[in-house]
């Protein structure tokens, strides 16, 4: 068995749920991408058959969990800039199960009043994130798919907390690759229409450029998952960013854009790149 960062094993590391503990509707058989990133993050919300693909991919890079941790990192320093850049308003996209350093808990330790709407289409994230959520007019979650902006958009929760006349920051983090470049291409049009002057959009995506069949082989962990993986290569991502102005520094590893200081990671599996809606 691969090593593995820190000296353990995340694929190991969920509680040995049993199918009798999963919530109604949830099929524990079938690999779920948001349990299989649970997986990489060291997470308890997993089953048997996410861990088995989870360590498809850690065999073929050792480092892929700390890349999930690395985008983690890059969410909150994306959502730092885009309040400090005053915006208020923010739409996470295939929000992934709820784990430290959410969108809402970074922005409003900023800014109380900081809006956010989680979307999902998986519905076990859906059932944590609505038991972890309190009660509040500021935060709110819905199901839908990133592939299918208009339920998103027209949803009566994402009208009753954004406002899209004035700026929102869209995140669309480690989400993109599960969508067909037809499908990528039509939600990246919908929301920057609907989006306001001075909005960002916020992505990371997971590559194999640079590693070969190791990145072949890391690809296999999806294989059998509910939706499957696109890979697509630098060129290919800084192509989602038309019709946005891209900010510096670009399309880069996610832990180079704007690292914070004395933050060291060199992983190699997900770009990130932030953009402004001219």
């Amino acid at each position: 068995m691969a090593a593995v960062t820190n000296g353990t094993d995340p694929a190991a590391s969920g509680t040995n749920r049993g199918e009798e503990q999963a919530p109604p509707g949830i099929d524990v058989k079938t690999p779920s991408p948001a349990r299989i990133y649970d997986v990489f993050l060291g997470g308890k919300d997993n089953y048997a058959a996410d861990r088995a693909a989870a360590q498809v991919a850690i065999e073929a890079g050792p480092d892929i969990p700390r890349a999930a941790r690395d985008n983690r990192a890059f969410l909150a320093r994306a959502v730092r800039f885009a309040v400090e850049s005053g915006i208020r308003q923010f739409i996470d996209l295939g929000t992934g199960l709820p784990t430290q350093g959410n969108v809402h808990e970074v922005a409003q330790s900023l800014t109380p009043d900081a809006r956010v709407v989680y979307v999902d289409n998986d519905p076990i994230v859906l059932v944590h994130a609505r038991a972890l959520l309190p009660p509040s007019n500021t935060t709110t979650v819905i199901q839908a798919d990133v592939r299918e902006p208009a339920a998103v958009l027209d949803h009566p929760k994402t009208r009753s907390l954004i406002d899209f006349d004035e700026p929102v920051a869209v995140l669309m983090l480690a989400v993109l690759h599960f969508a067909t470049d037809d499908e990528v291409r039509d939600t990246i049009k919908a929301f920057r229409e609907a989006m306001a002057p001075g909005s960002l959009l916020v992505v990371s995506h997971s590559t194999s450029e640079g590693h070969g069949e190791a990145g072949v082989k890391a690809g296999d962990a999806w294989k059998n998952a509910s939706v499957a993986i696109h890979d697509r290569n630098r060129k290919g991502i800084e192509a989602l960013f038309d019709g946005f102005d891209l900010l510096e520094p670009g399309v880069v590893w996610v832990p180079e854009w704007r690292p914070d200081p004395g933050a060291k990671s060199d992983t190699r599996w997900m770009y990130a790149g932030v953009a402004r809606r001219p």
